[in-house]
């Protein structure tokens, strides 16, 4: 019970708890750690961002980075692993109801809404103790630990991973592992943060409790069962819980043993490239002396031939670079075996044109450069002299 002002006076309000100590721990812990992940897994999935850099820098590094990555993970699997423990011991010993799995009339509850948005309903579907949007964030929270458990698992132990798996694996479990990372948090600050601390502003996940009022509007079919008390489990014999609690037991013992060998083999047992090697030896590097001024070696210019004509100089020099391509095989519809083939050219047009070298596509795509039968700056000066000397 608390209490409330209204006007002067302080009136009692009656409170209503939904979530347990133990509940508010996890919610609290898996909240730490998921935005942890989150914080320090998308730099990696795109590094070259600019927040990605900022980020990296904060925090001293990518190696930081992926240290906080690997803690966060190895807590948000613990805490999984205390949640089955403590779901199941609520539905084994305390034999509650399950209300986190949908059943029909939560799809006759999506009917109801969708009839009141379009205005046929005067007021939205009665929720009990989770609506169909909660079930759905929850079995939604349940898959994306399961995929992401299991990648993250194969990333960080992919030498064992391959022991199992073909070669593929790595790459898809990289794929499926980021892609799964950016519909997390996108669906928590688009979904969760709006319609849990936006939209209505719920603490109950931090204080355990909610008002009258606020169970009304939020959940009136399990206020409607609360005042009548038909919401409290059935009573059962000291005895007879007792029983329940030595079959509980295996149960617990199995799946806290398999969660913490779990973490044991994702941390400890395997080492691979991504570790950060022990600082090297360090020597002073090897310094040549200076040498004397560096011998540049220039090319030999060519001497002007001395018979500047299709026979004497181009065609055989044509030949010998430009044969391969555009001889017999004639590539571009372009044949330079005789002058007259190589005048007319080919699909780009005229190869040559007397007094012009502008429209002679050879000496274009010559002079362009990066040509695989590619010609030297001395050739390509002669055949430009030829061309502006009536093609001789």
């Amino acid at each position: 019970m608390a209490t409330a002002t209204k006007g002067t006076k302080l009136v009692p309000v009656k409170l209503f708890t939904r979530f347990n100590v133990i509940q508010r721990l996890q919610h609290v812990s898996f909240l730490i750690s998921f935005s942890l992940l989150g914080l320090t897994g998308l730099p990696q999935k795109y590094p070259m961002s600019i927040l990605s850099v900022w980020i990296f820098q904060l925090l001293g590094g990518v190696e930081t980075a992926r240290l906080i990555h690997h803690i966060s993970a190895t807590v948000m699997i613990g805490i999984s692993g205390i949640h089955i423990i403590e779901v199941g011991y609520r539905l084994w010993v305390d034999r509650i109801h399950i209300s986190m799995i949908p059943w029909i009339n939560d799809l006759q509850h999506v009917i109801h809404d969708v009839q009141y948005y379009f205005g046929y309903k005067k007021h939205k579907a009665y929720y009990g103790r989770y609506s169909y949007a909660e079930k759905a964030e929850y079995l939604a929270l349940i898959w994306g630990t399961i995929v992401m458990a299991a990648t993250g698992l194969m990333m960080w132990n992919p030498i064992t991973t391959l022991r199992f798996l073909p070669g593929e694996a790595i790459p898809a479990a990289k794929a499926a592992h980021g892609g799964e990372a950016v519909l997390a948090v996108a669906a928590i600050i688009l979904w969760h943060f709006y319609h849990v601390h936006i939209k209505t502003f719920n603490k109950s996940m931090f204080t355990g409790k909610l008002n009258r009022e606020e169970m009304l509007h939020e959940h009136p079919a399990e206020l409607a069962l609360i005042e009548k008390g038909e919401q409290r489990p059935p009573e059962v014999s000291i005895r007879t819980k007792v029983i329940r609690q030595i079959v509980f037991f295996p149960f617990a013992v199995t799946v806290f043993a398999v969660t913490a060998l779990s973490i044991y083999y994702i941390v400890w047992f395997e080492k691979t490239a991504t570790e950060i090697l022990p600082q090297g030896e360090t020597v002073t590097a090897f310094s040549p002396l200076p040498t004397a001024t560096p011998v540049v070696f220039e090319p030999t210019p060519m001497p002007r031939p001395q018979n500047l004509t299709w026979a004497g100089f181009v065609g055989p020099m044509l030949s010998e670079k430009c044969g391969a391509c555009h001889g017999e095989g004639a590539i571009g519809g372009l044949n330079i075996l005789s002058k007259e083939l190589a005048i007319t050219g080919g699909a780009a047009g005229a190869g040559f044109v007397a007094g012009d070298p502008a429209a002679s596509n050879i000496l274009v795509l010559q002079q362009a450069g990066d040509h695989p039968g590619q010609l030297s700056a001395d050739e390509i000066k002669y055949l430009t002299e030829w061309v502006n000397a009536g093609l001789p």
